[in-house]
């Protein structure tokens, strides 16, 4: 009888080990979940970003990791912090255009973006912080 509960024991503990029974591996299957959505999300702004890049005038200044006429877009991601007013200044660079921060030739105004499509390059062009 004993070698019974024993093995019954063992096979419990075998299928909910299996099954994921624990608390700690629904709260990682979350975790998990939430991470590939943000990603996911990510992605897909990175993508929505490109788009509008390529849209717009853009590469005829910069290019992603060598300087053109305008910084590379790594550069201008190592310069600034990701922070929420450094995206709003940016945005607002892009929209009203700017001069001075890297040379004397003006970047040209693009009125016509709005603020929230603004933002998501920038945070893109950001995001290449730690790219080559």
């Amino acid at each position: 009888m004993k070698k019974l509960m024993v093995i019954c024991a063992l096979g419990t503990g075998l299928m909910m080990y299996a099954c994921g029974g624990s608390e700690t591996n629904a709260v990682q299957k979350k975790e998990e979940a939430a991470d590939s959505k943000k990603a996911a999300s990510s992605d897909a702004d990175a993508e929505k970003a490109l788009e509008m890049i390529a849209s717009l005038d853009c590469t005829t200044c910069h290019k992603i990791s060598e300087k053109n006429i305008g910084p590379a877009y790594t550069d201008v991601a190592k310069k600034y912090e990701a922070t929420d007013a450094v995206i709003t200044d940016l945005s607002n660079k892009i929209i009203k255009g700017g001069q001075g921060v890297w040379g004397s030739v003006p970047m040209t105004p693009h009125p016509s973006l709005s603020m929230d499509s603004a933002k998501v390059m920038v945070k893109y062009i950001l995001s290449l912080k730690n790219q080559k």
